[in-house]
């Protein structure tokens, strides 16, 4: 295997969201310096420094990599024509921002970890996706593609690019736990829909320490899953969470309940999913510290 070499400097866009928060303090626990691209004030510190421009920053002469993740929030509102053009907006003008700044830099980032989703495979029942499955359909995946897209498009050659087609993240601060967590504890955490629906989901430590475990070798690029190995169906997933917080999970959502609420969100993301298998990151090696779904679970609530 390729000798190991964390960047001594990361720029970092959507740092100050749920999975930014958390790469960034596990950068800085690894030695690195960063640097967050925000569009809010924030006051920095020795080790993390606040930027409001790209233009702001001043690439290191030491080797430093990019991390990408900035994006509206999928859950913002109804899927409505003026929130899905910002959620196209926020992720690929972003990114294409983002690889003609790189591009610009007289010294290169060694490598571009660039975010994307599980939704780049569409909806396709049962069938179990790797990195090598033909691409889905549907506003998620077109979502997806075009942002994989911007940031492979034009790159620089000398910048290899990982892109993290992330799942279902699992965690205390952010995600979807605590959207889950609300009705469970009332006893209304049961099925949505059919329930039959396949999540992929992941620990968000074993997220942070994917993305960290790719930026550390350089021969690592392309595309990977970011997913734990064992996916779930969504009824499953509700029990397994009743369990844990000893709260029963048998009261349903039903699927047209969930549309009237959430229109188009539900239909793309909540009453429909996909069987994803990390099947990259398993061959090269990489250990979950949360394979499984109840220890996750366990990990994060008890």
């Amino acid at each position: 295997m390729n000798s190991a070499a964390f960047p001594q400097h990361v720029l970092v866009t959507g740092g100050t969201g749920f999975i930014g928060r958390h790469l960034v303090a596990a950068c800085v626990e690894k030695g690195a310096t960063v640097t967050v691209l925000s569009r809010s004030e924030h006051a920095s510190g020795d080790k993390v420094r606040f930027i409001r421009s790209l233009d702001d920053f001043a690439a290191p002469d030491a080797a430093y990599s990019v991390i990408n993740l900035a994006g509206e929030p999928l859950n913002s509102g109804r899927w409505n024509a003026k929130l899905k053009a910002e959620l196209r907006r926020s992720r690929i003008d972003m990114t294409g921002q983002l690889v003609k700044w790189i591009n610009r830099q007289t010294r290169a980032p060694d490598a571009l970890l660039s975010g994307s989703a599980v939704g780049w495979y569409g909806h396709r029942g049962d069938e179990l996706l790797t990195e090598v499955s033909e691409p889905g359909s549907g506003f998620s995946h077109q979502l997806c593609a075009d942002w994989e897209r911007a940031a492979k498009t034009d790159l620089r050659e000398e910048t290899r690019c990982c892109i993290v087609r992330i799942g279902v993240v699992l965690g205390t601060e952010g995600g979807s736990l605590p959207e889950m967590l609300t009705p469970a504890k009332l006893g209304l955490g049961g099925p949505m829909g059919s329930g039959q629906q396949w999540w992929s989901w992941i620990h968000i430590d074993d997220l942070v320490a994917m993305m960290l475990w790719l930026l550390e070798y350089p021969s690592y690029s392309g595309v990977f899953n970011g997913t734990a190995p064992n996916p779930m169906r969504q009824r499953d997933i509700a029990s397994a969470l009743g369990d844990v917080i000893n709260r029963p999970a048998f009261m349903p959502l039903p699927g047209f309940m969930a549309r009237l609420m959430l229109g188009e969100f539900a239909d793309e993301i909540l009453l429909q999913g996909q069987r994803v298998e990390p099947a990259r990151v398993q061959a090269m090696g990489f250990e979950f510290s949360h394979p499984t779904l109840e220890g996750a679970l366990q990990d994060l609530l008890q």
